[in-house]
């Protein structure tokens, strides 16, 4: 049974910063991709991050260079490092796995006040 856990989330200023984590029950390493997404209200989710078995990466263009995905093998998580933080990235943010199946968090809020 694969369990995803989302943390991290929170209220941060304008250009603040916040580091989510997702830890996952199973070896991170055994997904094919792993991702972050978001909603925010009245919108539809969206792919933010990426980041491939191989470790490639690549992001939404709306936070390229302000936001790095990184994995940790060891930890089994995958975090997301927000910097930069504008109203325009408040959202409930997931986590997402694919292997031979795809699992989602619970999401945690992400609150960027002006």
């Amino acid at each position: 049974q694969v369990q995803l856990v989302e943390s991290g989330g929170g209220l941060v200023q304008t250009g603040g910063s916040l580091r989510l984590s997702c830890a996952a029950s199973v070896n991170v390493n055994s997904f094919a991709v792993m991702t972050w997404h978001r909603q925010a209200p009245g919108k539809q989710r969206e792919l933010v991050a990426r980041i491939t078995r191989a470790r490639s990466t690549d992001y939404t263009d709306s936070v390229k260079g302000r936001f790095t995905i990184s994995r940790d093998d060891a930890k089994n998580t995958v975090d997301l490092q927000m910097d930069s933080l504008t109203p325009e990235d408040t959202a409930v943010y997931y986590c997402n796995a694919v292997s031979y199946g795809s699992w989602w968090g619970q999401g945690t809020q992400v609150t960027v006040s002006a």
